[in-house]
């Protein structure tokens, strides 16, 4: 006797996914796209950056090797076009992407227009906030990591350091000395801090906003040169770059650049940093330092970022959902929240006895 109707729901693979990856993390953002599309019993066709386009191929390699069976990991190549016919095609059932909001923009209208499930995680110009009673040195660690790990080139990068004004001359007296002491050179020598910039065109980017930053009236304390390395003539390098003076209405304090470019901005009062730090379009990250954990945690409430840190930045480990508010983007990566996106739920009502009918 089952004691009358009960219901259940049960989670269904989508079918083929789309997965279009960006050149900055180009076969970690293959794992995180396909391993939970897979392991919710999907296919997946995998398109890479053109800038990168062999590493997911590695792991194409890898999952063959682990006996994926074939045709359920597909890598193809191209540009926008490409990217296009994918995930205008009738076949497919979901689109993930990671890349930049005006190309992110594109490819949802494209998905809604067929009404398929779409995660984007897409850029962002992210706040990471230094109250007076902060340790310094770690905060300057967590900025220093927050802006020039990988050259700069991460979505997440908490671009716009507000500094409190009770430690800010001492701040940026101590992120220059460390800045200055970062090793530019050959990424594969494992003395090398810093490396270059991925392409001609990223680089010509990130130096043009350097000189708009001049040209704008922030305060160049730190970098903005093209080093020339002996042996690496012509190659894409910027030394880590710190800005101090910035106004909230500068481009460098409003527009993503994704190099090694920090703009660091003063400010007085709790109140005043959050609503400045929420002005802005994109909501990826935020990260705040201070002792204060119970302020720690009511700002980090009001702030409108869907990855957030206290006392640390840029740490994303798999376990946690990954992803952003407003035009950072929609869904989440990793986590059981990106199990749950490469599925659909559907629901089922069992009836025990006699169907009441007033019929």
């Amino acid at each position: 006797d089952l004691g009358g109707p009960f219901a259940y729901t049960r989670r269904e693979a989508l079918g083929v996914c789309v997965g279009i990856g960006a050149w900055n993390y180009p076969i970690q953002i293959a794992g995180w796209k396909s391993a939970p599309a897979l392991a919710m019993g999907n296919a997946m066709v995998f398109k890479p950056s053109e800038n990168t386009p062999l590493s997911a191929l590695a792991l194409a390699e890898i999952y063959s090797e682990a006996g994926l069976p074939d045709g359920l990991f597909n890598v193809v190549q191209g540009y926008g076009d490409v990217g296009a016919g994918l995930v205008g095609h009738d076949v497919v059932a979901k689109v993930s992407m990671t890349g930049s909001v005006p190309t992110g923009r594109k490819v949802l209208s494209l998905a809604g227009s067929k009404m398929k499930h779409a995660t984007m995680e897409l850029g962002g110009k992210s706040p990471l906030i230094v109250f007076d009673d902060a340790d310094i040195e770690n905060a300057i660690g967590g900025a220093m990591l927050g802006n020039f790990y990988s050259t700069g080139q991460i979505c997440s990068n908490g671009t716009r350091v507000f500094v409190q004004s009770g430690i800010h001359d001492r701040f940026v007296d101590r992120l220059i000395a460390r800045t200055k002491k970062i090793r530019i050179g050959d990424p594969l020598d494992p003395e090398t801090q810093m490396g270059p910039l991925v392409s001609k065109a990223q680089h010509d980017k990130v130096v043009g906003y350097i000189d708009i930053g001049k040209q704008d009236g922030a305060v160049l304390a730190c970098g903005g040169n093209v080093p020339t390395l002996q042996g690496f003539q012509g190659g894409f390098f910027v030394e880590p770059t710190v800005f101090t003076g910035v106004t909230d209405g500068m481009r460098i304090a409003r527009e993503e650049i994704f190099g090694p470019v920090m703009s660091v901005l003063k400010f007085d009062g709790e109140d005043e940093v959050i609503d400045r730090a929420n002005d802005t379009e994109f909501g990826l990250a935020a990260g705040v330092f201070t002792r204060d954990l119970p302020r720690a945690h009511r700002v980090i409430a009001e702030l409108q970022a869907g990855t957030c840190w206290i006392n640390a930045y840029n740490l994303t480990p798999v376990e946690i959902p990954f992803g952003g508010f407003k035009q950072s983007g929609i869904g989440r990566e990793n986590s059981l929240a990106a199990l749950a996106l490469y599925s659909q739920l559907k629901s089922i009502y069992v009836e025990t006895g006699d169907v009441a009918s007033p019929y």
